[in-house]
C-alpha cells in the first residue's frame, strides 16, 4: 500500500510500479489528515457518474454513501478524457476501473432546504481531476 504523501507539495504521477489506495482507506486518510487531505494514487471501479457541471465518477453507486471516493473531473479535464477515450467518460468508464493521481479531502456538504442551508450536513471525500492525465483507466 501506498503511504501517505500528505506533507508532498506536488501530486503524485501514475508510473508502471505506482501502489494505490482504495476507497475506503482513501476516505479514512482523508479523514484523518482533514482539512489537508492525502496525496496518491487512489483505485477505484466507477460505479455511477453524473455531470451537472463537472463530471462526478463515484466508487459507489449512491454518491452520499459514507464509503464512497467521488472523482471530480473539471470541465477542460473532462473535454480531453472524452477525447482520449474516443465517447463520453460517464458512459466509457463505468464498471471499469481506474487510477487517479492527486489529494482526496473530506468536503463538507449541507443539506439546503427553502434555498438556505439546513443546519444538518455530511461529509464526502474527492479527489479534484484538473488534468486528464491524473485518469489512467485499466
Amino acid at each position: 500500500m501506498l503511504a501517505p504523501l500528505a506533507g508532498c507539495a506536488t501530486d503524485p504521477r501514475i508510473t508502471p510500479d505506482a501502489r494505490w489506495i482504495d476507497p475506503s482507506q482513501a476516505v479514512q486518510l482523508a479523514a484523518a489528515a482533514a482539512p489537508r487531505g492525502v496525496s496518491g494514487v487512489f483505485a477505484l471501479t466507477v460505479q455511477s457518474a453524473a455531470r451537472p457541471g463537472p463530471l462526478y465518477l463515484n466508487s459507489e453507486r449512491d454518491y452520499r454513501d459514507p464509503r464512497n471516493l467521488t472523482v471530480v473531473v473539471l470541465p477542460a479535464a473532462a473535454k480531453t478524457l472524452a477525447e482520449r477515450l474516443h465517447g463520453e467518460p460517464e458512459r466509457e468508464l463505468r464498471g471499469r476501473r481506474i487510477l487517479v493521481a492527486g489529494w482526496a479531502r473530506r468536503v463538507r456538504i449541507d443539506f439546503i432546504a427553502d434555498g438556505r442551508p439546513s443546519g444538518k450536513y455530511y461529509y464526502q471525500t474527492h479527489v479534484v481531476v484538473s488534468d486528464a492525465a491524473q485518469i489512467q483507466p485499466l
